[in-house]
């Protein structure tokens, strides 16, 4: 069997309208959802990243923002005779950010990277204690 793309088309189908050119929408909106909980000490953040690698992971917290960058180089060879119908896989890079406040110590968030989950661990303290520097936040095994 061959897949072949669809050549009869419905112009009233909701699929047809539903692609990013029609709707405006960028495809990276799929990437890095995320999930917030909070605990009574702490906010809980499970990040979907699938496809990277933990060294490919930025986190960096400024001025209150929490900002998670995610680079990914698969390489693309345009010279391939491969004949693609459809091509979805991401390459290039992501970023996203989250106001979590002035009153969270820096030195004191936990990242962890498993299975393509990122989960970040923000405590938090009282309003007087807090960090205005930018700071790298390491992720463990």
């Amino acid at each position: 069997m061959m897949l072949m793309p669809r050549r009869d088309f419905d112009l009233f189908d909701d699929d047809f309208f539903r692609d990013g050119f029609f709707t405006g929408k960028d495809k990276t909106l799929n990437l890095m959802k995320t999930d917030i909980r909070e605990t009574e000490n702490s906010y809980v953040l499970d990040v979907d990243l699938p496809g990277y690698n933990k060294e490919d992971i930025k986190i960096d917290v400024t001025d209150g923002y929490l900002t998670i960058n995610a680079k990914t180089n698969k390489e693309v060879n345009e010279d391939n005779k491969d004949n693609y119908v459809r091509r979805e896989r991401f390459t290039g890079e992501v970023s996203r950010s989250f106001y979590v406040g002035e009153d969270v110590e820096n030195d004191k968030i936990k990242a962890s990277f498993k299975n393509g989950i990122l989960t970040l661990e923000v405590p938090k303290v009282d309003p007087e204690k807090k960090s205005p520097e930018k700071k790298y936040v390491e992720i463990s095994d």
